[in-house]
């Protein structure tokens, strides 16, 4: 009857598209040099406050952040990442397969915090092992979860401390800007690269990413990856549409906001939420009766994993573009199941 399964079912935000059939016929070079990415690329950089930040377009999260961590880092360095990371459980060895490793700490909640990164540098310690060089994080969580701006800045002074640079996937920014405390300005100056995901919260597709300081090299690690895309406007269209008003924050306030009436719902019902999220996915543990009837009756969702013999944790994610009606009906046939 409809699908919680992730926030890039639908299309795109009606914005976007509006955009995008307004600039199809204008005529312009390729590769992300046109008026319209550099006139995006400019209003990023004014809403970060930070003129000399290097703005670049890719198409999805995978792609930005295997070219991030490929560019940023020598061939024996590696990367610090919750075990619960994108780039740890969910990009087919990516990462590894430009000959980084992936360092997985345990994370109770998907958050890194000082304390854990500074555990591994004292495990890697001669040059008989890689050497973390990079810590990466996610905003929001693989599980929800969400850094405060005191969270972001004690890493950022740790890996100052350890010569680590700090970078963040931004995937689902939208709905961690839109429930948190840190500001586009924050993660520009906290981080040394960030992105602002398009895929997750209106867009077609595209990922705007940020560096703090200048990468004139880059552009070359993106051709070798073939993450240059020759239409490259397309991208810059789509994020001037969601960037230049309160669109790409709107669409993230409301797939929150639809996440929360799920959550309070699901509770009501006397389910338990063992993740506590404040934005756009939540995790409920259902008896496997109820989770098979709710297949049945159409909806779709991600089976997380399960709890105990007669339990499953399932995963509901609301979108920019879900109804409040699909989440009521959702809540209706939930109580049917008990």
């Amino acid at each position: 009857m409809y699908s919680f399964r992730n926030d890039y079912s639908e299309g795109a935000h009606p914005k976007v598209l509006k955009a995008l059939t307004e600039t199809n016929f204008q005529q312009t070079r390729g590769y992300g040099l046109d008026p319209l990415c550099q006139k995006t690329r400019d209003l990023i950089r004014s809403l970060c406050a930070a003129p000399d930040a290097d703005v670049h377009f890719l198409v999805g999260g995978t792609q930005t952040n295997l070219l991030v961590i490929e560019s940023m880092l020598k061939p024996y360095e590696a990367v610090i990442s919750a075990h619960t990371g994108h780039v740890n459980v969910h990009e087919t060895g990516a990462i590894e397969g430009t000959g980084h490793k992936v360092i997985a700490v345990p994370s109770p909640d998907g958050k890194l915090t000082p304390a854990m990164i500074e555990s591994v540098p004292e495990l890697h310690s001669d040059e008989h092992q890689v050497k973390p060089a990079m810590v990466y994080v996610s905003n929001t969580t693989e599980i929800g979860t969400v850094y405060s701006k005191a969270e972001l800045q004690a890493l950022r002074q740790c890996c100052g401390k350890h010569g680590l640079l700090l970078f963040l996937d931004g995937a689902r920014l939208g709905p961690a800007l839109a429930c948190g405390d840190l500001t586009l300005p924050d993660y520009a100056a906290l981080t040394d690269a960030f992105y602002i995901g398009g895929t997750k919260n209106g867009a077609l597709f595209g990922e705007a990413l940020v560096f703090a300081k200048p990468r004139p090299d880059f552009r070359w690690h993106m051709k070798r990856r073939g993450a240059m895309l020759a239409k490259g406007r397309l991208l810059g269209v789509q994020f001037q549409a969601l960037l230049e008003d309160e669109t790409y924050l709107g669409a993230a306030r409301h797939a929150n906001a639809l996440a929360l009436r799920l959550r309070d719902g699901v509770a009501a019902l006397g389910y338990p939420l063992p993740v506590e999220s404040p934005s756009n996915q939540q995790f409920p543990v259902l008896p496997n009766e109820a989770v098979t009837k709710l297949q049945d009756m159409g909806y779709e969702f991600e089976v997380d994993h399960a709890v105990d013999a007669e339990h499953t944790m399932i995963r509901l994610v609301a979108s920019w573009a879900t109804p409040e009606q699909a989440v009521e009906d959702f809540l209706r046939d939930l109580a049917s199941c008990k």
